[in-house]
């Protein structure tokens, strides 16, 4: 048997980018909408990790020092020991690793062995059914009204070819206005789309939030998701609403660990299980989260996009959809191009004409990313070896 490889250095590549027609939300300032005219700044960075076996992973997202520190020197493929001490090492605060590093370290795993990721994970799927997730409503002529939703819902599904549509509604709106956008949605698509409510903890009052669930029965939602201000960490919350509504109820967007996401599975205050690569521990920690709700009869759903989510989601039975967002109608590119071919960006068209992504194949997360896009646009870089 041959040396083991080791981490040898760490690099966070930080660039700029903007987004033509978006802004943020004018009453706090909290949530981007459509803002005509608008170009709304900011960027992001690339992790690699590099080993003394000529491999290095690659993937957007960074790292804190102590984690980069603690990797240098460490083999790559001893995923799950570094996984549980990092674990220990955030134990204050959200008792869970940071993701990013996990999945630099699956990249170079793939890498090494010459084989995608979901291969790695006993992945089957090549094509996964996405939903279109929108931006907040706004007061823009964008998704201002409820026939707005109506109509860009119809448009994703006879245009586009998605089997299903998410909304987030409006910021501090009339509770009426959310619930007619709710029955809208419906009307405008007919009864073969699946269609998902993500208030993003908007609603007030437990009413409002009762409101808007009783009128995702009436409209046959597929879920109703984080309505609460808490965000989803109020699993009382949860177990009462779903004393009163029979729409499934998704959470786990806000609240962090293993454990803490059993004990709300064992609390009754959740259908579906949302489960993050970036903030639930990378690929390992997706896993775990699969394999904890497949233990209780559950769904997990894996929360926004990435290469990661792809790879995750082949190799994970107990799953439905996958979230290609942040989209807008009048918003026609929302990512930075880190990836010179579109299809692996997750736009509004990166989709087939059936509404699915492909997997990658490549080795790894398997896509290149676009290294001549991320140095023109550089702002800075950090390096620990």
């Amino acid at each position: 048997m041959g040396s083991r490889p080791k981490i040898t250095r760490i690099v966070v590549t930080r660039y700029a980018h903007e987004v033509a027609e978006l802004g943020m939300e004018e009453t706090y300032g909290f949530d981007m909408v459509y803002t005509p005219g608008g170009r709304l700044g900011g960027g992001g960075s690339i992790l690699t990790i590099e080993t003394d076996a000529g491999v290095r992973g690659e993937t957007p997202g960074g790292i804190d020092s102590g984690t980069a520190q603690y990797l240098l020197g460490r083999d790559p493929l001893q995923r799950e020991i570094i996984w549980q001490d990092l674990k220990r090492l955030n134990r204050g605060t959200t008792a869970t690793p940071p993701g990013e590093y996990d999945v630099a370290l699956w990249d170079i795993a793939g890498k090494l062995a010459g084989l995608p990721i979901a291969t790695l994970l006993g992945g089957w799927r090549t094509r996964l059914p996405c939903y279109a997730s929108t931006y907040h409503g706004d007061e823009n002529g964008g998704l201002t009204t409820p026939e707005d939703y109506g109509e860009f819902a119809l448009r994703c599904k006879e245009d586009y070819g998605y089997p299903a549509f998410k909304i987030h509604g409006w910021i501090g709106a009339p509770i009426a206005r959310e619930v007619a956008a709710v029955l809208a949605i419906r009307d405008a698509v007919g009864g073969d789309m699946d269609i998902m409510l993500d208030p993003a903890g908007a609603y007030g009052t437990f009413d409002d939030v009762l409101k808007v669930g009783r009128a995702c029965d009436e409209a046959r939602y597929f879920w109703y998701e984080d309505a609460f201000r808490g965000g989803g960490v109020s699993q009382f919350a949860h177990a009462k609403l779903r004393q009163f509504i029979k729409t499934p109820v998704l959470m786990g967007e806000h609240i962090r660990s293993l454990e803490t996401k059993a004990d709300a599975i064992h609390a009754g205050a959740v259908d579906y299980l949302r489960a993050s690569a970036g903030r639930d521990g990378g690929i390992t920690g997706v896993m775990k989260l699969a394999a904890l709700a497949e233990a209780h009869g559950l769904d997990a759903e894996l929360h926004g996009g990435s290469l990661a989510h792809r790879h995750c989601m082949a190799a994970i039975r107990n799953t439905n959809y996958y979230e290609l967002g942040l989209v807008h109608p009048n918003v026609p590119h929302t990512k930075a191009p880190v990836y010179a071919d579109p299809k692996w960006r997750d736009e509004l068209y990166s989709v087939d004409a059936e509404g699915c992504l492909a997997v990658p194949e490549g080795p790894g997360l398997g896509v290149d990313l676009d290294w001549d896009f991320i140095n023109a646009n550089k702002t800075g870089e950090t390096v620990y070896a």
